[in-house]
């Protein structure tokens, strides 16, 4: 009966602006909560199957569907902390639950989420206020990240950061820029040998010297050009490491500038690279001292021993006083003694359908069979877009417009209440024929 319909009608109708009513609410009291994706609901008409022209109609009235539009992104508010983090475009970050570090059986369940922030608990581990903790790659020792698998979570581990923790790096490359004085390679000289010291650091944080001294090959008569480079290891002891032979240009187009170099002892010398291989207690380091016809190396001019440019990797014990996330997702750990370290990295989560996926408490998300399978990016590769530190993501909620849909649905609601009335007062006429 089309009476009947007409107020079945009105109770979907009412029941549909009610939920409608729901999610704007939602949206508006999450107006100001960071990260959080709007909800939307849209209507779906409902209709019942009848001949054409058949002189009457039957409503099959309306019906409600949510979603929440997580791929719609919300500005980028600043902040002062270095652990605040978003992502500037597609991907999330992976996090878990706090209480799931204890469990004993099982994995960790990963969630997602587009921003947090994140501070160290008592044990070192990043984590928000809600018990969100940060999942990343743990680094290797020199600061690269190990090839793990991108489509499951076995390689993803809480990050834990060690406000107390000091760390060293060892010395590995050396560059020497040293000028020789002319004038002691020149028939008359006293011959005395040049002394210099540099220091380097050792597989502990010791600090260690190579002594190296210049000894100049004083001719009878003319120039020589000719020094005997002798390198010794303070970590052993004194012990020869190296014995060189140079040989300076004193032509006028290279004058001053390494003509050749003769191994006696030690680590062979690269000509392509202008290096020394040596051996130091702690293991390999290579010493820069030019290339053949370098000015920036070695070099013999004037009457002057003057270092002009020594550089050196590594650096002593130091202790923690900074951590930042770039936006490759790297965590880089500053020391006080000017040593950084590569510590972890944060890949970004990526699935087919974002809207697709299940959303949690805490503006977190999880897989879904509608949002497809994951995949841990590097940021800024493939979809995915960067990683943001001093930043948080701020609502998609659009207030303005929330109030407006606001005004919307009550009025709607009101219309659909008018029917029901409507279709009662013709109802109760239609009991009154009786009568």
């Amino acid at each position: 009966m089309s009476i009947s319909s007409s107020l079945n009608a009105g109770v979907a109708g009412l029941s549909a602006n009610a939920t409608r009513l729901a999610t704007i609410s939602d949206n508006i009291a999450n107006s100001g909560t960071y990260g959080y994706k709007r909800a939307s609901t849209d209507f779906e008409s409902m209709v019942i199957s009848q001949a054409r022209g058949a002189g009457t109609y039957s409503s099959g009235g309306v019906r409600a569907s949510t979603s929440r539009l997580i791929e719609e992104r919300g500005a980028l508010v600043g902040t002062s902390n270095a652990l605040d983090l978003a992502v500037s475009g597609r991907g999330m970050l992976p996090v878990t639950t706090s209480v799931s570090l204890d469990a004993t059986t099982g994995e960790r369940p990963m969630m997602m989420t587009t921003t947090g922030s994140f501070r160290t608990d008592a044990n070192g581990v990043l984590r928000t206020d809600s018990g969100l903790v940060l999942l990343g790659w743990p680094a290797n020792a020199d600061g690269s990240i190990p090839v793990l698998p991108r489509d499951t979570t076995a390689g993803l581990q809480p990050v834990v950061i060690n406000a107390n923790q000091t760390a060293g790096d060892p010395t590995t490359q050396m560059k020497l820029g040293v000028n020789l004085p002319a004038t002691d390679t020149a028939a008359g000289a006293d011959g005395t040998t040049l002394p210099l010291s540099v220091e380097y650091f050792g597989n502990l944080g010791t600090s260690e010297t190579l002594d190296i001294s210049f000894a100049p090959t004083v001719p009878a008569a003319g120039s020589s050009n000719e020094w005997t480079m002798v390198i010794r290891d303070s970590a052993q002891d004194g012990a020869v490491i190296g014995e060189y032979m140079l040989v300076f240009d004193d032509s006028r187009g290279s004058g001053g500038t390494l003509a050749s170099v003769n191994t006696i002892s030690g680590g062979a010398y690269d000509a392509v690279a202008g290096t020394l291989d040596l051996t130091v207690a702690g293991g390999p380091l290579t010493v820069t001292i030019g290339k053949l016809g370098d000015p920036n190396g070695l070099t013999q001019l004037s009457d002057s021993f003057a270092p002009t440019s020594i550089t050196k990797d590594g650096s002593p014990v130091g202790n923690l006083t900074a951590v930042e996330v770039d936006e490759n997702g790297y965590i880089t750990a500053t020391y006080d003694t000017g040593f950084t370290r590569r510590i972890y990295q944060i890949p970004l989560v990526d699935v087919p359908n974002p809207n697709g996926l299940i959303a949690l408490n805490n503006q977190t998300y999880q897989i879904s069979p509608n949002s497809g399978s994951f995949f841990l990016w590097d940021a800024g590769d493939g979809p995915t877009g960067a990683v943001v530190g001093y930043a948080r993501e701020g609502s998609t909620t659009d207030v303005a417009a929330e109030l407006t849909a606001l005004i919307q649905t009550q009025r709607a609601y009101s219309s659909n209440a008018k029917v029901i009335q409507t279709v009662d007062e013709m109802l109760q006429e239609t009991t009154n024929i009786k009568r």
